[in-house]
């Protein structure tokens, strides 16, 4: 079932679901099903995986460093379908812009259908880690939009290349990401609510919103959102503080504000257990005033560890 069917027939309840990270190539993924086990309690419609972009390895051959291109987290749809078959749920494969050509795209997209998988996440991703900016693979998308217009026209019975009609068209319900303080490469909120509009032009059906950690925030966001035409559900993306060098990394990597009265609280932890109980108890109060203001989803990016959401989701659902 695709996500806006999930939050239409939830008339106005407000849902719960996450992101899982795949686990690194060789890893068993009993692992994944370990931590996604406790977090089916509460009944979630729909999980989200990403997918990695590939990385730079140097491999040393005769004395000398050999550049060689790596993936080191494969197998989002191989997940997918793994978890759809087990835990009967709608399953959400992140597909990106970066690392992959217009041509990769397609396959998965078509592997996507063939496996009943209905929704997509596209994403411009990440610049690579030796690279200032993103650079656009050769042969692929430069911008989200691209790719939300290039799952449209599948949806339409339009391959890349290929005349040969469709029995069954693919009908892919289109996430994309929206970001309440703005993406770190765009100059301006305005702009960049710009170009989250462009993405819902080309077809996008739902944003989820990057991590924050004031609801005002979000809010504001909604309300300029609509104010340029967006009215697609936008879903507040939850990250709860695990560890205390979560105060520079995040705003780091993501660009975001910490409240101050958050930094105050992981400043006065003495140890990272104490730092995990403020991110819980800080991301259950954030949840519980969206929630009561109506949010079709709390979504939730547990980075591969449940036990800190399913304490969030044990005091709201």
């Amino acid at each position: 079932m695709k996500v806006t069917d999930h939050i239409k027939n939830a008339k106005g309840e407000t849902l719960f679901s996450f992101e899982i990270v795949p686990p690194v190539k060789g890893k068993n993924i009993q692992h994944l099903y370990n931590n996604i086990d406790p977090l089916m309690e509460f009944n979630p419609p729909f999980i989200d995986v990403t997918t990695s972009r590939e990385e730079t390895i140097y491999v040393k051959k005769e004395g000398l460093l050999d550049k060689k291109t790596t993936r080191m987290r494969p197998g989002t749809v191989g997940i997918c379908a793994s978890l759809k078959h087990k835990y009967n749920v709608d399953t959400v494969p992140h597909v990106l812009c970066g690392g992959f050509t217009k041509e990769e795209t397609e396959y998965m997209l078509v592997d996507c259908q063939y496996l009943g998988i209905e929704n997509i996440m596209a994403l411009r991703g990440d610049a690579m880690r030796e690279e200032q900016y993103f650079t656009p693979t050769n042969g692929g998308h430069a911008y989200a939009a691209g790719l939300v217009e290039q799952i449209q026209n599948l949806n339409n019975g339009k391959y890349l290349h290929d005349d040969t009609p469709m029995e069954n068209n693919a009908d892919f319900c289109i996430g994309v990401a929206g970001y309440p303080e703005k993406h770190l490469e765009a100059p301006s909120l305005q702009s960049d609510l710009k170009r989250l509009k462009e993405k819902v032009d080309a077809g996008a059906d739902y944003v989820v919103t990057q991590m924050f950690f004031d609801n005002q925030k979000y809010f504001q966001f909604v309300e300029a959102a609509k104010e340029i035409g967006i009215n697609v559900p936008i879903i507040p993306g939850i990250k709860p503080i695990a560890v205390k060098r979560h105060l520079q990394l995040l705003p780091q990597v993501f660009k975001i504000d910490l409240p101050q009265d958050l930094i105050d609280a992981v400043d006065g932890c003495d140890t990272n257990k104490a730092v995990r109980k403020v991110g819980i108890e800080w991301a259950i109060q954030q949840s519980k005033e969206l929630k009561a203001a109506g949010v079709p989803v709390l979504h939730y990016y547990s980075m591969g560890k449940s036990d800190n959401v399913y304490s969030i989701a044990k005091a709201l659902f």
